[in-house]
């Protein structure tokens, strides 16, 4: 049932005409009016969750707007540090040594974002514990041991597309950023085919595919779905889109399994997480594509909020209320208050997760926008 009062979500547009305005000034100030104060007790280890990017992606938060975050919890005594987990996929993260190297290319640091990183689950992904949820799917969920251990933490999202997912925001940043592989293999449960007259034989997916799960015959791709971990690198590298899952029958789990995992992450955190949303660069694709296509809708502000379903509906909200930008992905809903992200991945359940995420008590879609 949703919560009676609705959820606050603080929003800042991106309008700037001194420096009292600008993007580092806005953050401070939303961390402020949400009341971010309060996880950053003296000396508190508290995690900022953020997205480093795939190497080739340039759209990812900036660590300069990070280093506004972690300037304001330095300012109230907290210890923060900057973190992520290994990908189920193979690319620039899929260990600490990847991921610490690709963290630093892109600028994350202490010298520009101000503070250290630690990947979450360890050198190869294996740093990680049970959290019993009792829901649906999973009766216990494998979350990385940092962000258990932490005193608090800040979950950091750049809100855009997903091909799988529909969207992305605060509730996928929870679900798939604070898992090892292992756990991002028990969301990730479709198995993928290769539709054959499709296929032009690039090998692309062979390239990813991080289980050896393709073959080729003939010039033609085959996924052996016994071997398949579901991670759906293939289906984002097919050019020809030749490659597909069963729409109709396997996203909805993925998608409350996704679900159940996010309320793993915060399980027993109550007060104790805070989340920042981007809408800039609202490309159609996740920041784990090691490219960045152009945006979809204008670039629209930044929100903050202590309710992660609260803020995710405000984000789709405001980007179904713009203009779809000519010459990009999106294919159809192009007018005002049309869903832009069923008009770029039509076969989506974005909206089952916070359908599903306030059923199982992550947070309320109700919210009431106070724009600072």
């Amino acid at each position: 049932m949703p919560q009676a009062t609705p959820s606050k979500v603080y929003f800042a547009n991106l309008r700037a005409r001194g420096p009292k305005e600008n993007k580092l000034a806005r953050i401070a100030k939303l961390f402020d009016q949400a009341g971010f104060k309060s996880l950053a007790a003296k000396n508190a280890l508290t995690a900022i969750k953020v997205h480093f990017g795939e190497l080739g992606n340039d759209t990812f938060v900036s660590p300069v707007l990070i280093r506004a975050v972690v300037d304001r919890l330095k300012k109230h005594g907290a210890a923060p540090f900057l973190t992520d987990t290994a990908t189920l996929y193979s690319g620039s993260r899929h260990n600490a040594v990847d991921h610490l190297r690709t963290a630093s290319l892109h600028g994350f640091g202490p010298d520009t974002a101000g503070a250290p990183v630690i990947i979450a689950d360890g050198l190869r992904g294996n740093d990680w514990r049970e959290v019993e949820i009792g829901c649906k799917h999973f009766a216990s969920v494998k979350i990385a041991s940092a962000i258990l251990d932490a005193d608090a933490m800040i979950a950091v999202s750049h809100f855009k597309g997903h091909e799988m997912a529909g969207f992305g925001g605060a509730v996928k940043n929870l679900a798939m950023g604070c898992s090892p592989p292992a756990g991002k293999r028990d969301q990730h449960s479709p198995r993928f085919e290769v539709k054959q007259s499709a296929c032009i034989g690039c090998a692309e997916c062979l390239k990813v595919c991080p289980e050896n799960a393709i073959s080729f015959a003939e010039k033609k791709a085959t996924i052996d779905k016994s071997t398949c971990i579901g991670c759906g690198e293939c289906m984002t590298v097919c050019a020809s889109k030749a490659i597909s899952m069963d729409w109709a029958t396997q996203l909805g789990p993925f998608t409350e399994k996704m679900v159940e995992y996010a309320l793993g992450a915060v399980k027993g955190c109550q007060g104790k997480v805070g989340y920042f949303n981007f809408l800039v660069n609202i490309t159609p694709d996740c920041d784990c594509v090691p490219w960045s296509d152009a945006p979809i809708v204008p670039d629209i502000g930044i929100l903050a909020s202590f309710d992660p379903v609260a803020i995710d509906k405000a984000c789709l909200d405001l980007v179904n209320q713009q203009s779809g930008l000519p010459g990009s992905q999106l294919a159809a809903n192009h007018g005002p208050g049309e869903h832009k992200f069923l008009g770029l991945w039509k076969h989506t359940l974005g909206d089952l997760q916070l359908s599903y995420a306030e059923e199982i008590g992550l947070g309320s879609q109700r919210y009431e926008l106070v724009e600072i």
